[in-house]
């Protein structure tokens, strides 16, 4: 499950518990991506296609991904991984496969975004929803590939297509919805370019966390373990920092969860005040928020060992 943004000393995903840095996102690496992929096909198990949840569990629920610091959301964590097994053994008899089912959490990701250019309660109900749908799909790709035994880098790659899909698009619609979803292309307001400077950030955020993962490739170093101290900064003035974030973790608000339920929560505060201050107000403080978490994370992973070579 992946992606969320890393925090301003290099914290990661996994809302709701402190974290270390920038590992692969919400998101799902482990769940469609393995090593050897050579004659896979051969060692796909033989398991039925109608399993008992306490078989899927066992199988696609191991400890390795219960466990995984950074990748598993809270969400996941509190009750998705409790519901996803029942909507796994749903998908298994119709013979979609994981990367088919990834494109429904795709979908449905940039449906929540979207759902916010519906004024008032209603459109912010739905997103809300279509957030968890998203992260239900992602709980259940993983599961349909574990169960069959069918990774591939395609299955990574569309995980990641996800995960920025979606926090790119609720953002942008959240600065729309701010500024009263005004479609006006010829004088949009000061929200919805706020938003889209949010998404950008979010972007970047996110990306410098691939960009540790690819520097490492190309410089003939090891994946990253997804384990408790990776990362932690080796200055002192940093890991400072990062220990106090660690209980007031405001750089986990731009996953898509965390996004849609601010924006629900948002507009209840504009239904009682009857207005749109509220979410203006989200949308200006998390774009402050975004900023300070960019250059912290920035720097979170140049003072830390991730891109330093074995001595």
């Amino acid at each position: 499950m992946p992606d969320q943004a890393g925090d301003p000393t290099g914290g990661h995903e996994g809302a709701g518990r402190p974290v270390d840095p920038a590992e692969p996102d919400q998101a799902n690496l482990a769940d469609q991506a393995e090593p050897d992929q050579a004659d896979r096909a051969a060692d796909r198990p033989d398991r039925p296609e109608r399993p008992t949840i306490a078989e899927l569990r066992t199988v696609t629920q191991p400890p390795a991904v219960r466990g995984r610091k950074n990748s598993e959301h809270w969400v996941a964590d509190v009750y998705l991984r409790r519901i996803s097994p029942y909507l796994t053994r749903a998908l298994l008899p119709t013979g979609v496969s994981a990367n088919t089912v990834t494109w429904f959490m795709i979908a449905t990701g940039a449906a929540a975004g979207l759902s916010l250019l519906i004024p008032g309660i209603p459109g912010a109900v739905l997103a809300l929803f279509l957030g968890q749908m998203q992260m239900l799909w992602d709980c259940s790709d993983g599961e349909v590939a574990r169960w069959r035994g069918t990774f591939s880098p395609a299955g990574t790659f569309l995980d990641k297509v996800g995960h920025y899909t979606a926090e790119s698009v609720i953002p942008v619609c959240l600065g729309i919805r701010a500024a009263g979803s005004d479609f006006s292309l010829t004088a949009p307001t000061g929200y919805a370019y706020a938003g889209a400077i949010l998404a950008l950030l979010v972007m970047f955020n996110k990306a410098l966390n691939d960009m540790v993962h690819v520097s490492r490739a190309f410089s003939g170093m090891p994946r990253l373990e997804d384990a408790a101290g990776v990362g932690t900064p080796t200055r002192s003035g940093l890991a400072r920092v990062r220990a106090v974030v660690r209980y007031f973790p405001f750089n986990r608000i731009f996953h898509s969860v965390e996004m849609t339920m601010l924006a629900f929560l948002a507009a209840l505060g504009d239904a009682a005040m009857g207005g749109l201050e509220v979410t203006r107000f989200l949308v200006l403080a998390m774009l402050l928020l975004a900023a300070i978490t960019v250059v912290g994370h920035l720097l979170a992973i140049l003072s830390s060992t991730k891109l330093r070579s074995p001595a």
